[in-house]
């Protein structure tokens, strides 16, 4: 089997726009044929993440009208949702369309408009995602994370202050980033002083309501060549599932999803948690980056917290994560993150990050569904 290649990346300004998701996925589309200088025509297969533009704006339908727009009428086309790890998803389907034989060029567009509803509105939602059960007790995500965050806290002996780190190294890197929604430093005392949301998560613990979209380009490795010199290839990829009712897990600070995906695409890489470079993790609340951090094997158990307090994590850490400053700084517009995630790695790995550029060869991308309900990871190599 021919690995799959990824010859075009794109990503438009996150935050507050004035366009609808038609108008953003067309936005990015267009930049990232634009970059591989690829025609729309030649698409075989065209993929669209997007978890709720019907729930958001009233608008179905977008994967064909997005060919419509784009001028790449022929091509297959596919909604992908897997909730708030739509764009991760969408990178999967990508992948099978091309490591399967399927295709020979496809494109993932990911995009999500949510900005003109207001914030109860577009947390009813996303709490949508979970179970009936638990959404008819009024359980929201935010509450899961508060609770899980309260668990850790208190099984690891972990400060406080160790989770505002997470919001300060990541706004820092968001800093550098021309797309991103926030642009601006934090620091501790603004985090721990924000207002309490889910105790004792508070509002800098938590992204922000975002609109945007990004977009990949994808292709047989064998033939990655003839687009571009900067190119990068997928050496393995992993989704999983785990329990749809939070509280049936055994403990809820390890998100078994995040260890099932990680374990397939570190053996279909062949490589571990050693050899990654730099990573984009699913920061949706601050308590995420650091449970992703021990269930990627990154660290021990009860030790991810020490990461960004130490300094580990940081841009010039042993570990960068986060170098586009994360859902947390960057924005979160559902459909688009997990694609977004991938973009970031990319653009590292290809020397293309400016002012955020670290030194890598391989990368992680690993995009969260609901509270650990769905999950894929992404793994990237530098071309050779």
């Amino acid at each position: 089997m021919d690995r799959v290649a990824v010859i075009g990346a794109s990503m438009t300004e996150f935050g507050q726009r004035d366009a609808w998701v038609r108008e953003l996925l067309a936005e990015a589309g267009a930049a990232c044929l634009d970059e591989a200088g690829v025609d729309a025509s030649e698409l075989e297969h065209l993929y669209v993440s997007n978890m709720a533009s019907g729930e958001f704006e009233g608008q179905t339908g977008v994967p064909n009208a997005l060919a419509h727009d784009l001028g790449a009428l022929g091509a297959y086309t596919q909604r992908v949702d897997q909730t708030s790890a739509s764009g991760g998803a969408g990178v999967y389907a990508a992948w099978q369309s091309v490591a399967s034989g399927a295709s020979d060029l496809t494109m993932l567009v990911g995009g999500e408009k949510m900005t003109h509803r207001t914030t109860a509105e577009a947390t009813d939602v996303i709490a949508s995602l979970t179970h009936p059960v638990e959404y008819k007790h009024g359980v929201t995500l935010p509450s899961f994370a508060g609770m899980t965050a309260r668990r850790y806290l208190e099984k690891y002996d972990a400060p406080r202050e160790s989770l505002a780190s997470v919001a300060v190294k990541n706004h820092a890197n968001g800093v550098d980033n021309p797309h991103a929604q926030f642009r601006k430093e934090v620091d501790e005392e603004t985090v721990l002083g924000s207002p309490i949301v889910a105790d004792p998560l508070r509002l800098y613990d938590f992204c922000p309501i975002t609109d945007g979209s990004a977009a990949l380009l994808f292709c047989p490795e064998s033939v990655a060549a003839e687009y571009t010199d900067d190119y990068t290839v997928i050496a393995g990829i992993g989704g999983a599932t785990d329990t749809h009712v939070v509280h049936e897990r055994d403990d809820p600070t390890v998100m078994g999803g995040v260890v099932d995906a990680a374990e397939i695409a570190y053996e279909m890489s062949g490589l571990t948690a050693a050899d990654v470079d730099v990573a984009e993790l699913h920061d949706m609340f601050t308590i995420l980056e650091v449970l992703q951090l021990e269930d990627l094997g990154f660290f021990e158990k009860g030790e991810g917290w020490k990461a960004a307090d130490e300094g580990i994590t940081a841009r010039d850490g042993d570990l960068p994560v986060n170098t586009s400053g994360g859902l947390k700084s960057k924005g979160h517009p559902l459909g688009a993150s997990g694609v977004a995630q991938v973009y970031e790695i990319h653009r590292q790995l290809t020397d293309n990050a400016g002012e955020r550029q670290v030194s890598a060869d391989v990368g992680l991308a690993c995009n969260v569904g609901g509270f650990d309900n769905c999950v894929t990871t992404t793994i990237l190599e530098a071309a050779e």
